[in-house]
């Protein structure tokens, strides 16, 4: 395991136990949140190392990865990804019309394959190798390991996305600065990641599924993205939600929490969730519209 002494948006030594909770998903073992006195920034301590973090992925039920559809819940999540797509590139044309675009994450590649039907020139990096070779045979995309991310020349891309994949990276700090130097002078920065201070995230605590230890390393709120953006000479052009999230992550949580499924509880709090993101926390999960400063 490795051990985190200072914070990594501040820089800040002290740091205090902020929740203790379980790999739900996959192994059960125990993992801690700590967060930080100075800043208030969240992220899990001690965690995996690089070389640990893969055995914590070995699933088949990882549906980003897989693309099962057996089940309801299976089945629900790939409906409302498809339909999302639609929403997701309505959202993007706003900000940025086309051009060069990187998808960091990018799984299967649906969402790549779908912005390519729009004109967007498109690049994936994947790092499970299974998950990329599907992305390429199945569609035929341009997708290169992580590390390929050192290869491209900078101010490659006016859009450069990552959806659910930011708490995922280990050096965040390093991973700010490859997305800066990636993007195009007026490009534009997508970055999606689950809102701690969410409803629901309040109601489940540790069995909150958008904690997802110990595969998410740091937890998101609001005044961390905007610190970490501003750290690295970005700015938050505008914050927007992903409402369906909330109905998601509920659904995970009851399930962890209670052993199953527990359908009614779940929509109840996604649905109070989305209606209570009005008091300045936000939904359960935020899209980060950002641009270089």
């Amino acid at each position: 395991m490795e051990v985190l002494k200072n914070c990594p948006v501040c820089g800040a030594t002290e740091l205090e136990l902020f929740l203790a909770g379980k790999d739900y998903f996959l192994t059960t073992e125990s993992f801690e949140i700590v967060k930080c006195s100075n800043c208030g920034f969240r992220f899990t301590n001690p965690r995996p190392g690089a070389g640990e973090l893969g055995k914590y992925y070995e699933s088949t039920d990882y549906i980003s990865h897989s693309d099962i559809r057996k089940g309801l819940f299976a089945s629900v999540y790939q409906q409302v990804r498809k339909y999302t797509l639609g929403r997701k590139r309505a959202m993007i044309s706003k900000f940025q019309p086309g051009g060069e675009l990187l998808d960091i994450g990018c799984a299967t590649g649906q969402f790549l394959n779908y912005m390519s039907r729009y004109g967007w020139n498109v690049t994936g990096i994947e790092p499970d190798e299974k998950t990329r070779t599907r992305a390429i045979s199945e569609y035929g995309l341009k997708v290169l390991p992580e590390e390929g991310l050192n290869t491209i020349r900078n101010g490659t891309f006016d859009l450069i996305t990552m959806w659910h994949v930011l708490e995922h990276v280990s050096d965040l700090n390093g991973r700010m600065e490859q997305l800066r130097n990636l993007l195009k002078s007026q490009g534009t920065l997508i970055i999606a990641v689950p809102n701690c201070d969410a409803y629901d995230a309040v109601k489940y605590r540790a069995f909150w599924a958008g904690y997802d230890l110990p595969r998410h390393l740091y937890h998101f709120a609001k005044s961390d993205m905007k610190l970490l953006a501003e750290k690295h000479g970005f700015t938050i052009v505008t914050i927007l939600p992903m409402k369906f999230d909330a109905y998601y992550v509920s659904l995970l949580s009851e399930k962890y929490k209670s052993g199953r499924m527990r359908w009614l509880p779940a929509l109840w709090n996604g649905f109070c969730s989305n209606v209570h993101s009005g008091q300045n926390k936000g939904h359960s999960s935020l899209i980060y519209v950002i641009k270089l400063k």
